[in-house]
Order: C-alpha cells, then sequence, then structure tokens
C-alpha cells in the first residue's frame, strides 16, 4: 500500500471536487461523485472533508490563490497601478475565464448556494471578501513599489474591479464572444484606470524635510 501526505490527499480531492463542480454544477455535484471522480473510497474523503461545507471552502481557497497566481503572472510591480491593472485581468480572463466556462459557472453557483443553505452566507462572504482583496493587495503593491497613490482607497478599487469582472464574465457566460468580450474588458479597465488616477507621489516634500534635518543638525 502506497502512503499518500495528507496534503497530497486534499489536493487530489480538491481538483476532483472542482472539475466535478464545473461539470455537473453545485446542486448535483455530491461526495460520492467527488470521490469517484478522485478514484477514492467514500470514507477516505470523508476523513479528509466530512462535510460537503468544508470541501467546498476548500475549493474557494484553491480557486483564490489560482485567481491570485493568474492576476500577478509576469507582474511588474514597478510599473505601477495601471499596469498591474491591465496585465494582471487581462492575464485573470485569458487563463480562468475564457474557454472555462463552466469553472466561472461554477463560482456563481457556490455564491447562491451560500446565500440558499447558509443564513449568514458565509461562503459567500468568504468567497467575495478574498477575490477583492486579491485586487487590493497587488494594486497597492504596485503603487507602493511605483511610487504612486491613487484618487480613491485601495479596498474600494478592489471591490469595484470586482464589480467589473464579474459583470462581464456573467455577460461572457450568456455569450461567449471573445472580440465582444475583449473589448469591453479593454473599456473597463480604462475606466478603472481613470477612476483610480494613479499619480506619482510628490517628492518635494521628501526634499523638503531632509533639507530641514540637514539644517537642524
Amino acid at each position: 500500500m502506497v502512503y499518500v501526505k495528507a496534503s497530497e490527499r486534499e489536493e487530489q480531492i480538491v481538483a476532483a471536487a472542482i472539475t466535478t463542480l464545473s461539470e455537473l454544477g453545485v446542486p448535483a455535484t455530491t461526495l460520492r461523485a467527488v470521490a469517484a471522480q478522485a478514484g477514492l473510497a467514500l470514507g477516505t474523503l470523508h476523513y479528509v472533508f466530512p462535510t460537503k461545507d468544508k470541501l467546498l471552502r476548500a475549493v474557494i481557497t484553491t480557486l483564490i490563490r489560482d485567481i491570485s497566481e493568474a492576476l500577478r503572472a509576469e507582474l511588474e510591480l514597478d510599473k505601477g497601478v495601471e499596469h498591474a491593472l491591465r496585465h494582471g485581468v487581462t492575464s485573470f480572463w485569458e487563463r480562468l475565464v475564457r474557454n472555462q466556462i463552466g469553472l466561472q459557472i461554477m463560482q456563481y453557483e457556490l455564491m447562491a448556494y451560500s446565500v440558499r443553505s447558509d443564513a449568514g452566507g458565509s461562503l459567500a462572504q468568504l468567497q467575495f471578501e478574498r477575490y477583492s482583496s486579491v485586487v487590493t493587495e497587488f494594486c497597492e503593491q504596485a503603487a507602493q513599489a511605483a511610487g504612486e497613490r491613487c484618487a480613491v482607497g485601495f479596498d474600494t478599487l478592489g471591490r469595484l474591479a470586482l464589480a467589473q469582472v464579474d459583470g462581464l464574465i456573467l455577460q461572457y457566460i450568456s455569450r461567449p464572444d471573445d472580440d465582444r468580450a475583449r473589448r469591453d474588458l479593454n473599456q473597463a479597465l480604462d475606466m478603472l484606470v481613470l477612476f483610480a488616477d494613479p499619480q506619482p507621489v510628490a517628492r518635494s516634500t521628501a526634499r523638503r524635510t531632509s533639507a530641514t534635518d540637514t539644517d537642524a543638525s
């Protein structure tokens, strides 16, 4: 019998769950179906993920990691906020939206499932908070690396970027037109960059402070 690390078994099950959820949808997905996709006994899956809710949380965490990696792929933070937004969102779209409609439908089903099955909507809250925080973090890091400031808070920028992209994904799901989606995405990014208005941080203040310190000494 080959020993498999718990972390590897968890990754195997989550990957099978993402495939099953994308193909069957959230309502039709059972732990038994995921176990079959993973090639495991149902008891083994239950040992790692006792409930469907725990499995779905792991799925969301994995998807957030994949989205974060897609957004950051070949990203040069020192090129500033505009580059981070345009390159990051476009890279995400090409890797995780285009030709992966089932994956996107599954994520909206996860949100609806959470709202309907959980009075607090904790899964949906986790989903949207984590997604917006990914955009918030890489925009803030890009601003710091490039010496920029934005006209709006980075948390606001993250939520609005997510709202724009979510709307375009829903339209793409209903009508998978690559040319239209590309045009709309570029125009949405134009609006987002204009709203953020990233500008270089004035260096004169820093120079005046430095000169004052020198005079005082």
